[in-house]
């Protein structure tokens, strides 16, 4: 059995410009010790889904409208609030992208920190002290016991988002959910917290989902990698066969858009025409068909299914150019 069993989850909005469906019948399982990538422009619905998952969607306006998020066989979505209270933290944790709008400006880090502790690990709060200055050290924060009794406003951005980053880590949980765990920080300090998240999926078998934009990191970290356009998944596979010879315009679209040492500095980098759509506002058929050079007229009239790639193991594509998108190895 999986650790983490999503299928089919929807997360709608109900605003005033109509209803937005963020994510749109995502589904996937993750095994213990797996890193999944989710990767997508900003909107796409990545973030959304890791608060789907968590049980976090602030409601109103969202509404998790349908979809079921096994962990170990127990459903997150039907879980009370006190049930939830119990696994998040401690099963599951969240690193979140914005450490300013996450940690609470009233509080000291340390009281941040050691809550967890004195909740799921029944320590004391000598016990909790002590561990979460251990687990500021280990996400490279210097001086970590004076830091403790610092506010967040008191802390640089990248040093905030170190300690969220310890905090998600404390209780060495089975599930973490990364979202931009590194954007913040500088190479050094990035490559460190991999190198921590490595380190504790060696040891615990944690799975890790990461949202991230910066494809590099996914190549180095994830096993799986999932592309997200307009809240549903185009796009799904192991991390060497997609990059090597990605199967969606999306796709392709975002590789190609990646600076490369050996590229030619005079020629401009490839984008992706036009803007992501309007959520409020689907079209029909495929949601990329208005940006894509591959599109034909069913594209624009018919959604296209997430198929197995036919002589794809464990590849799936939803356009339906699939086998027309052939990389240089199939040619």
């Amino acid at each position: 059995m999986a650790l983490l069993d999503v299928n089919d989850l929807r997360v709608r909005f109900e605003t005033h410009h109509g209803t937005v469906r963020a994510v749109d019948g995502v589904s996937f399982s993750l095994d213990e010790g797996e890193t999944l990538g989710l990767v997508g422009e900003s909107g796409s619905g990545k973030s959304v889904t890791n608060l789907g998952i968590m049980g976090l969607v602030p409601s109103p306006p969202g509404v998790v409208e349908a979809g079921h998020v096994l962990l170990e066989g127990r459903d997150l979505v039907q879980m009370s609030d006190a049930q939830l209270r119990g696994v998040r933290g401690n099963e599951v944790s969240m690193i979140f992208q914005d450490p300013m709008t996450s940690l609470n400006p009233l509080l000291t880090i340390e009281r941040q920190l050691t809550e967890v502790l004195e909740l799921h690990r029944n320590m004391t709060r000598a016990e909790a002290r002590r561990a979460a200055a251990k687990g500021l050290d280990e996400v490279g924060i210097p001086e970590p016991e004076r830091r403790l009794d610092q506010y967040p406003h008191e802390l640089s951005g990248g040093m905030r988002q170190r300690v969220m980053i310890a905090m998600g880590l404390l209780c060495e949980p089975k599930l973490l959910l990364a979202d931009e765990p590194t954007t913040a920080l500088d190479v050094t300090i990035q490559a460190q917290i991999l190198e921590l998240m490595k380190d504790l999926q060696e040891r615990r078998g944690t799975a890790i989902i990461l949202v991230t934009h910066d494809l590099g990191v996914v190549a180095g970290m994830a096993d799986r990698v999932h592309v997200m356009y307009a809240g549903r998944l185009v796009e799904t596979g192991p991390i060497g066969p997609l990059f090597k010879d990605p199967r969606h315009p999306y796709t392709r679209g975002l590789l190609q858009s990646v600076p490369r040492l050996t590229g030619d500095p005079d020629v401009a980098l490839d984008s992706i025409p036009g803007q992501p759509p309007d959520l409020a506002a689907l079209p029909p058929g495929c949601s990329f068909a208005p940006r894509c050079g591959f599109a034909k007229p069913t594209c624009e009239l018919d959604r296209p299914a997430l198929d197995l790639i036919p002589s794809q193991d464990s590849r799936s594509s939803a356009c339906f150019e699939t086998e027309n998108l052939l990389g240089e190895s199939d040619q």
